[in-house]
């Protein structure tokens, strides 16, 4: 005991491990469990009592008459969607990553930041630009700007697969362009001049040379873009619902709010199991190639391919997709929000109304966004939650890497590895609803949590674990020994240490472990959507409920602000951090 008073790594470890255990273990097993469980309203019809072990709920979503509407046809919409969005990104993604990597394309400094902004901004941000200027009358509310033109878009350009797949393609194409353009960088030259000199054609280099060596990297961003797919919720929230259009992510949200928890149970696992399995394969994948690397030395070489009189269709080709993925989106959303009439360009229809006025004729709204008490009240809780959550989940990272790199029992290291890696494979709609069906009622000490701040403090937490411990793993893993030994040998307890030399060290890394988990939180959707409660909005939800108002122009109007937040706070990470996410996706 007195030594492990003076060298109390592996206890502190060991709580860290019970508190992940509680916050990240205990809710993904108490949303399985209720797919085998008798659950309170269905005891008759299952003839059981509550609690009891059943097999029901996996009859109903897999083989029952309304499997169908449950999960065989929001997971065939899912694969479609993912598969479509997966061959899309890969038609945008990969000329330019070879544009941006391997050729002289103008300015191609400033696209190779400029198109990878899609990823830093909220998916279904695209998809309220979309619905601004597509939306028809189908489902009433507000016509889109087509429309107000004349010209009426037909329900499939509207609402549906066509739309949503489209959006995460563009969404997801920053995968391609940073994954394949880092492997192409580090791809020596010489090996496509070699082939040239042996008289190999352009179409023979690209498919024997450069496809065997990117395998790897397309194959990861493939699984990367399916996993995301699985769980991305707000622009099928947006573009699907209006035309029940479900994919398996709200199929889930739909049975929770029609609190039927076992098969919501089932759903939640079903989507576990295929993010987990898609996640495992890619990292077998990044194992394997090792196979496909070349090794350079001194005599490799990075030549940039001439484009000649194709350089400025190449620099055409980067801007129209920059204007489309980036400029339209944005330039609409912000055009939508000082119009009375939607498309009327003329100066008497510009207004500052929706963000400054005073006097709207709205029945639920009658100030401009900047002036609504409800979305200020929105603001301090998406700032007072998700700021805890990141400041909680930066030092627990950091403490994380401490105990991983410092404590000299193996197995508490391992297990602190993957534990606070498991959120990362989890899809948040997932995830959210296993915190849902663990903190909805009370166990124990541990009071019933939900409609409450606490449980969104620590759902947040818990999902953004995978970012902050990889980050405190990294920093304690370039920090040897030595500074804490000389502290020990002069008297200093392990406090004192984290205190005056850990923390002031990695104070640097630190602040990467608390900005990268605020940026994500603040334009994450899933987990508020399934967890938060009007007094308890955040912006996100915030937005979501102007959108099912109709508030075409609040929304929007809310939805940059959660985008300027999350691009600007991007920006400042990277400075912090003097990284730069255009230079591709380390390990």
């Amino acid at each position: 005991m007195k030594l492990t008073m003076r060298e109390p790594t592996t206890a502190v470890g060991f709580v860290v491990a019970i508190i992940f255990a509680y916050l990240i273990l205990l809710p993904v097993l108490s949303i399985l469990l209720d797919a085998v469980k008798v659950q309170l309203g269905d005891a008759r019809r299952i003839g059981g009592e509550v609690g009891d072990g059943t097999l029901y709920y996996l009859h109903r979503t897999f083989l029952s008459p309304v499997a169908q509407n449950f999960f065989w046809g929001p997971l065939k919409n899912t694969l479609s969607v993912a598969l479509g969005a997966i061959l899309l990104s890969f038609l945008i993604g990969t000329p330019l990553a070879w544009l941006l990597s391997r050729t002289d394309m103008f300015a191609r400094r400033w696209f190779a930041t400029a198109l990878i902004v899609p990823y830093m901004l909220p998916s279904w941000t695209f998809a309220l630009a979309w619905t601004t200027l597509f939306k028809n009358r189908t489902v009433g509310g507000q016509q889109g700007w087509l429309e107000a033109m004349g010209m009426t878009p037909p329900d499939w350009m509207s609402y549906g697969q066509f739309p949503i797949t489209i959006i995460l393609s563009l969404h997801y194409a920053p995968f391609i362009i940073l994954l394949l353009g880092n492997g192409l960088r580090r791809l020596d030259s010489q090996l496509e001049d070699s082939a040239r000199i042996l008289g190999a054609t352009r179409g023979q280099i690209a498919v024997q040379i450069l496809l065997p060596l990117m395998r790897p990297a397309l194959f990861s961003a493939a699984l990367l873009i399916f996993a995301k797919c699985l769980g991305d919720f707000g622009v099928t929230y947006v573009l699907g619902l209006p035309v029940q259009f479900d994919v398996l992510a709200t199929s889930l949200y739909r049975s929770i709010g029609s609190r039927q928890t076992g098969v919501a149970g089932v759903l939640a696992g079903s989507i576990m199991a295929m993010g987990i399995v898609a996640l495992l394969i890619d990292a077998y994948v990044v194992r394997e190639a090792r196979r496909f690397v070349t090794v350079g030395s001194k005599g490799s070489m990075d030549r940039k391919s001439q484009l000649k009189k194709w350089r400025i269709p190449a620099t055409g080709f980067a801007a129209v997709i920059f204007i489309i993925s980036v400029g339209l989106p944005v330039l609409t959303l912000t055009l939508s929000t000082i119009m009375f009439v939607p498309a009327k360009f003329t100066l008497d229809n510009f207004t500052l109304q929706y963000w400054i006025g005073t006097d709207l004729e709205t029945v639920a709204m009658r100030t401009g966004i900047l002036l609504a008490p409800d979305m200020w009240s929105a603001a301090w809780n998406t700032l007072r939650i998700v700021g805890t959550a990141a400041v909680s989940a930066g030092f627990l990272g950091l403490l994380v890497g401490y105990v991983v790199v410092r404590t000299p029992f193996r197995p508490l290291s391992t297990f602190l590895r993957h534990v606070t890696f498991l959120p990362y494979l989890v899809p948040g709609i997932a995830f959210a609803a296993a915190y849902l069906s663990l903190f909805a009622v009370s166990h124990g000490p541990v009071p019933a949590l939900y409609g409450t701040t606490a449980i969104l403090i620590l759902a947040l937490t818990a999902d953004q674990m995978p970012y902050a411990s990889r980050a405190g793993i990294s920093a304690m893993m370039q920090l040897g020994k030595e500074p804490e030994e000389a502290a020990q040998v002069a008297g200093a307890g392990w406090v004192r240490r984290m205190r005056s030399i850990v923390i002031p060290i990695q104070k640097r890394s630190l602040v990467t472990g608390v900005l990268l988990p605020f940026i994500s939180g603040i334009k994450g959707l899933s987990l508020f959507v399934m967890l938060a409660v009007p007094s308890t909005d955040v912006l996100t939800t915030y937005s979501l409920r102007l959108i099912d108002y109709n508030y075409t122009q609040a929304a929007n109007a809310v939805v940059l602000i959660i985008a300027a937040v999350a691009y600007f706070g991007t920006l400042l990470a990277q400075r912090l951090t003097n990284t730069n996410l255009a230079e591709g996706l380390g390990g």
